[in-house]
């Protein structure tokens, strides 16, 4: 989907550079010092326009949330849910979640989200989906044993193949919802605008998996 250029967003992002990373690798294993307290760290890939990573935050607040966003306009419209929010545990990044083994360190993050990832639906483009062995991996190097992923998606097709990806990276599922809103076990179901927008047409799908402890 193509996203409209906002002319105020570089200039806003430089005003806050506070709540906004531009160049992450320096942080490399210092993350910790962009937030007021010490605390688990928590990081979503493709935040969009935040409200996710926002509302995490809000009820989390014993943890430290990290969104990345490669697309400008997108993450300047987050910013300025996290500006108006006055959080203070929450930090946008603005880069390709792709390289994210080389802005954080081994075991520097919690856990990771991945919510409503591109399908990328051929065969062809199989190595750019987010949860493809080449990003597993990337994963592995930045969580620690026992680190964790959330993945949502409403797309059937990229579920099923999720799901074989990290059973075969050996994976350890700590739940599985094929319809995510009609559940019952009280999971947190903090939502995306994009699900909030389009869950009325078909089940969100959900895994929650971990690294297993000898990873």
């Amino acid at each position: 989907m193509r996203v409209r250029n906002k002319p105020w967003a570089k200039d806003y992002m430089a005003e806050h550079t506070d709540q906004m990373v531009v160049e992450p690798e320096p942080l490399m294993g210092k993350w910790q010092s962009r937030f007021p307290k010490e605390q688990p760290l928590y990081v979503e890939i493709g935040t969009g326009k935040g409200q996710f990573i926002v509302e995490m935050a809000k009820a989390h607040p014993e943890n430290n949330f990290i969104g990345i966003e490669i697309q400008m306009s997108v993450i300047a419209a987050a910013l300025k849910k996290v500006v108006a929010s006055g959080l203070t545990n929450i930090q946008l990044v603005h880069t390709d979640g792709e390289a994210i083994n080389t802005f954080f360190a081994q075991g520097e993050v919690a856990g990771l989200y991945l919510n409503f990832s591109d399908p990328w639906p051929k065969t062809r483009h199989i190595k750019r989906r987010l949860t493809s062995p080449v990003f597993l991996a990337h994963y592995a190097d930045v969580l620690p044993a026992g680190g964790s992923v959330q993945f949502k998606t409403d797309n059937r097709g990229l579920f099923e193949y999720s799901l074989g990806s990290l059973n075969n990276f050996g994976m350890v599922f700590d739940g599985v919802w094929l319809d995510l809103h009609a559940a019952t076990d009280g999971v947190e179901d903090i939502q995306t605008e994009y699900e909030q927008k389009f869950s009325s047409k078909g089940p969100i799908y959900q895994v929650i998996a971990h690294f297993p402890e000898d990873k």
